[in-house]
């Protein structure tokens, strides 16, 4: 417990928890809302790609000065600051009338999230010395546990009747994020680890841009947590567009998603304890891509495999934190801060891409009659997120290789 009193060690864990908890719901109630905001706000597959790439900038904002402001007003105040954000960002969405507010809303939302990732990372890296990667994973577990309920929570409270009309995203996106409150009543009781400045500045970021090993976890981090967070952000869509599913339908097996991704976290973190960090992220990686390109081949009739991705996915991100904790100790909190602020240039770009290449492809073969060039478009844009798991687990082995050089294996 790194000398955290026991009590105290508690309350930190249901700060932790709880945080992820709420970042989940956060996250992944998006996805039966953005179907309902497009066609409210008629919002074309660019501007969607726009609007999600908008979110990541937010949280590349926040992780930028996150960890300059951790040192500053400390971890609590932090976290703080982060719910609140969060829960004025609902109040933002709910009186969001065009494409610009809403823009800001979700702008705000994500700064809000960034600054809570990197604190409750920066936490659990002081907290879990022993089995770290069986514990990160373990904390991640309760960011897929909320991401289960999430869509079908979201897509049943939208169409609940309040007063005289249905409560509709806008309400849906207020209430949710109000719960991001409940948090900060344990933060103002817990006493909070820190970081000793002395041992930080052994690990500067002006080292980690030296050092090629920093480099490769930020490119595998970057590959996986885009492919994961493009999951939430676009299978809805992929299934009402490209199989007319209904939006619970679809947000069902976006749930079904998330129950796989959820307890592989929950029963995969021992094992990557025992084989080795970048082994897991290996194999873990390569079977959500090859599962994801299944489904694509397959068609409808395989929309299952594109949940059972949700198995390999799920690890990446809680295990590249292990690894941080593990290589960087003198300095987690300058290594997240470094590894994560980069990863949310590459979720910046990653919603780009995926947006315009599902317009591109579209276009190209809309010029083929008897061609459903919407479905291809979108076949496309989701087998991108599938090669970008491939591409996470082709980086791990070339840092597999270049550890064990070494003889610095993790």
């Amino acid at each position: 417990m790194n000398n955290i009193p026991k009590y105290n060690y508690y309350i930190l864990l249901f700060i932790v928890f709880g945080g992820f908890l709420i970042f989940g719901l956060s996250e992944n109630i998006k996805g039966p809302a953005i179907p309902l905001m497009q066609n409210d706000f008629s919002l074309d597959e660019t501007e969607l790609g726009i609007l999600l790439a908008l979110n990541s900038l937010g949280y590349l904002l926040a992780c930028s000065f996150t960890s300059a402001l951790t040192n500053r007003i400390g971890i609590k105040w932090t976290g703080i600051i982060a719910f609140l954000s969060m829960a004025l960002a609902g109040v933002f969405m709910y009186i969001s009338t065009n494409y610009t507010t809403l823009s800001a809303s979700y702008f705000l939302l994500y700064i809000g999230n960034g600054m809570l990732e990197i604190g409750l990372g920066i936490m659990a890296a002081q907290i879990f010395t022993k089995n770290t990667g069986t514990m990160m994973n373990l904390s991640h577990f309760f960011y897929g546990l909320s991401s289960i309920a999430a869509p079908v929570f979201a897509a049943s409270m939208i169409s609940w009747n309040v007063l005289r009309g249905e409560l509709g995203w806008r309400g849906m996106y207020l209430i949710i994020l109000s719960f991001s409150l409940l948090p900060i009543i344990p933060s103002l009781f817990g006493k909070f680890p820190k970081e000793s400045h002395e041992e930080e500045e052994r690990v500067s970021f002006a080292f980690l841009l030296r050092e090629p090993i920093a480099w490769l976890i930020v490119v595998i981090l970057s590959f996986g947590v885009v492919s994961e967070l493009a999951v939430g952000s676009w299978l809805v869509n992929f299934l009402i567009n490209a199989y007319d599913w209904s939006i619970k339908d679809a947000s069902r097996m976006l749930s079904v998603f998330f129950i796989f991704f959820t307890f592989a976290r929950l029963f995969l973190g021992p094992i990557t304890d025992k084989i080795g960090y970048t082994i897991s992220i290996m194999i873990f990686s390569a079977f959500s891509g090859i599962c994801s390109l299944a489904a694509i081949i397959i068609g409808e009739s395989g929309a299952i495999l594109f949940a059972i991705a949700g198995i390999g996915i799920a690890p990446i991100y809680p295990t590249v934190m292990a690894i941080l904790a593990k290589r960087y100790p003198k300095g987690t909190g300058t290594a997240i801060t470094f590894t994560v602020t980069l990863m949310g240039i590459a979720s910046v770009i990653g919603n780009l891409l995926i947006g315009f290449i599902i317009d591109f492809v579209s276009k190209i073969f809309s010029k083929h009659e008897g061609v459903e060039n919407e479905v291809i478009g979108l076949q496309a844009g989701y087998g991108f997120i599938a090669i970008l798991a491939l591409l996470c687990s082709a980086c791990c082995v070339i840092l597999y290789v270049t550890l064990r050089r070494r003889d610095e294996m993790i």
